[in-house]
């Protein structure tokens, strides 16, 4: 956020990086190193803001949906004033958002004084795959008004003729599929290192319902039931003696071994389409014992196998 001084003037550090007046009148410099990395999504409507925003936000940026662009610079420092939490940010700019349109130049003067590093994103598509994409979710195009999708698409070129000249990065989505939008995505921003997968594994008792949000689910009743151990009753899988009992009956090891073996499988697929986030459901009579024991076992190889994994025990404690 711009604070002017007493003359008017906007402070100025000696390295040139912008400076705020803190509530003692002292300047406070940004120090260039806090500045965050900036890239501002636009395009045609239809075209696939959504999905490179979306991508963007697995891949760990911080993303803003249809911010006017004279809030742009504000939405800049306060990332450099989250102490690091907010490297990098992705601001989504469209027509919805048409009248502030004229203060996009100005914002971008702004980010260029203050040595942002920024790029601008612009999503591309022919007519005749904008209208299919209108016409296929049966929704006006936002600038047709009583007019025909082909027209809002024409006043919507216009409009963005200058931006789409100063982009540094131009997809033509006409005939990309979301998985493929979402690849080219990553070749640019995800860097030489793989996206990351997120993996919830949550335990749970079929009795109680399948979770609604499940991936994937393996149900653990073809193992005996430590419930029907008066001496493990009390317990639930997190307790060393339950799950030694559940590991070591004919086919736990087996099964742990195969199945995560299965899910480096699927991982690499889920990678390949874009896919950041999946919950695996591992399900037992009540969720307390089976579940509770396989789901913490399978967590640990997974987070061992560089996997970013939280448990969630979704029934435990609940009989």
């Amino acid at each position: 956020m711009k604070v002017n001084n007493q003359d008017g003037q906007q402070p100025q550090g000696e390295d040139g990086a912008q400076v705020n007046t803190g509530a003692s009148g002292d300047a406070v410099p940004v120090p260039d190193a806090a500045i965050p990395e900036l890239v501002i999504i636009s395009g045609m409507s239809g075209a696939g803001r959504s999905t490179a925003a979306k991508c963007l936000e697995d891949l760990g940026w911080f993303v803003v949906d249809n911010l006017p662009p004279a809030l742009i610079p504000t939405m800049v420092e306060l990332g450099a004033r989250s102490q690091g939490n907010v490297a990098r940010i992705a601001v989504v700019v469209d027509v919805r958002g048409r009248r502030f349109f004229d203060n996009l130049r100005e914002s971008l003067a702004d980010l260029d004084s203050r040595r942002v590093t920024r790029r601008i994103v612009f999503l591309e598509s022919s007519d005749d795959a904008l209208v299919r994409r209108f016409e296929s979710v049966r929704r006006p195009h936002p600038l047709q008004g009583d007019g025909r999708i082909v027209d809002g698409i024409a006043a919507e070129r216009e409009l963005l003729r200058e931006l789409r000249g100063d982009a540094d990065l131009v997809i033509d989505t006409s005939s990309l599929n979301v998985h493929e939008l979402r690849a080219k995505m990553d070749a640019q921003f995800a860097g030489e290192e793989e996206p990351e997968l997120r993996a919830t594994v949550m335990s749970f008792g079929f009795k109680y319902g399948l979770p609604v949000d499940a991936d994937l689910v393996a149900d653990m009743r073809f193992l005996p039931n430590p419930h029907w151990v008066p001496e493990l009753r009390p317990f639930t899988g997190l307790n060393e003696e339950v799950s030694a009992y559940v590991f070591n009956q004919p086919g736990a090891k087996e099964f742990l071994d195969r199945y995560a073996e299965l899910l480096r499988l699927i991982a690499a697929g889920y990678r390949r389409e874009g896919k950041r986030y999946v919950t695996i459901a591992i399900g037992c009579t009540g969720g307390k014992h089976r579940s509770v024991a396989m789901s913490e076992k399978l967590a640990a190889r997974l987070a061992a196998e560089g996997v970013e994994t939280v448990v969630v025990h979704r029934d435990m404690g609940r009989e």
